[in-house]
């Protein structure tokens, strides 16, 4: 990775701001500074932040910037701001489950959380999370925390973060804070093409921001590339493979003349790869051979806007194994980070790829 010392730098930076989910506008304004400081053209839009260099069509990428927390809905109780940014719901009609709230719910005990003003990122408190539950009532999360009882509805509480880096692996909460840094610090290397970071994501909301930018231009493409991390079960299976390509998800089947690209360019920089998709049919095929329950192909991104474009926008996915998925204490190992930035660079046509 060129510069990685000035990559970890801007990780630890950047971890340490609130993002949730529903709430980014500080985020925003902290990435703005660090792009323009870059060299980058930043243009603001609702729910999407576009950073261009002087050739924005040699390349485009794409990160969602909001990770999970939560907002405060009445006096000392707060909810899982993903589900109520997204009502329960993404905008394809994908519901929230009652199987995920209770595979989450004991996930965030003794958290500390820190409460922040949303546009400007002002500090408003900090506490621990006591008591998460499923309400019977309303069939929604909620979360109990200690020391910001003086809050008032709507305040985004974004769990309290820092990077730290053990046995060669980077942890925290990565997702997904790492891979936008990835796209930053590209401008530093000299990047000239096109990074749309977005909102919303972990709602299932970013998609039409990201959709809204193309339609207003009236520019279609097939060549965005989303990134993101895609989770494994342990250290083992994420580190079997540098990076993790996907010719399809739950929603839509991508690009293929993209999907074929990045795999070739995995061969030419000798990255290992894994199709995702490939990986969770695979493991479904197991599954029902033993009488268990498939599981889904997943929803990303880049799925969702073709799916909701008609194919106006395509593309593809490039993600970063990790473990440890949604919580505190995710994980990616450096050696997938040198061959993501390699990746990129290539995808890019840079010269420092080699």
């Amino acid at each position: 990775m060129q510069q990685a010392e000035h990559f970890i730098d801007l990780l630890k930076a950047l971890i340490r701001q609130p993002s949730v989910v529903g709430a980014e506008h500080s985020f925003f304004r902290v990435l703005q500074r660090e792009l323009e400081e870059r060299g980058a053209k930043v243009t603001w839009y609702e729910g999407l932040l576009v950073a261009q260099g002087s050739k924005p069509e040699s390349a485009m990428f794409s990160a969602h910037i909001d990770r999970h927390g939560l907002i405060c809905t009445g006096p000392n109780e707060f909810q899982y701001a993903a589900f109520v940014t997204g009502h329960r719901s993404d905008l394809l009609g994908n519901s929230v489950s009652e199987k995920l709230m209770r595979k989450i719910v004991d996930r965030f005990q003794a958290i500390p959380v820190m409460a922040y003003e949303p546009w400007s990122g002002a500090y408003r408190g900090s506490g621990t999370i006591t008591r998460s539950y499923v309400c019977e009532y309303r069939n929604n999360l909620i979360f109990e925390v200690e020391g910001l009882e003086h809050l008032v509805a709507g305040t985004p509480v974004a769990f309290t973060d820092r990077l730290t880096i053990t046995e060669d692996r980077l942890c925290g909460q990565l997702d997904n804070v790492l891979t936008a840094a990835h796209l930053v610090h590209m401008f530093g290397l000299g990047f000239q093409g096109t990074a749309f970071f977005t909102a919303q994501e972990e709602s299932g909301s970013s998609w039409r921001f990201l959709l809204e930018w193309f339609r207003r231009f009236n520019g279609a493409t097939d060549k965005l590339v989303v990134v993101d991390t895609s989770p494994f079960p342990d250290s083992g299976s994420a580190d079997q493979q540098n990076v993790v390509l996907r010719r399809r998800d739950a929603n839509a089947v991508f690009n293929r003349e993209m999907s074929t690209r990045l795999e070739d360019l995995c061969k030419t920089l000798n990255v290992s790869y894994t199709f995702k998709d490939e990986y969770i049919e695979a493991q479904n095929r197991q599954a029902v051979a033993q009488g268990k329950e498939p599981q889904s192909l997943g929803s990303t991104e880049m799925g969702r806007i073709t799916a909701a474009s008609n194919g106006f926008v395509q593309g593809t996915t490039l993600q970063l194994p990790t473990t440890g998925y949604h919580t505190m204490e995710e994980s990616s190992s450096l050696h997938s980070n040198r061959a993501f930035s390699r990746l990129l660079m290539k995808i890019a046509g840079m010269e420092q790829a080699g």
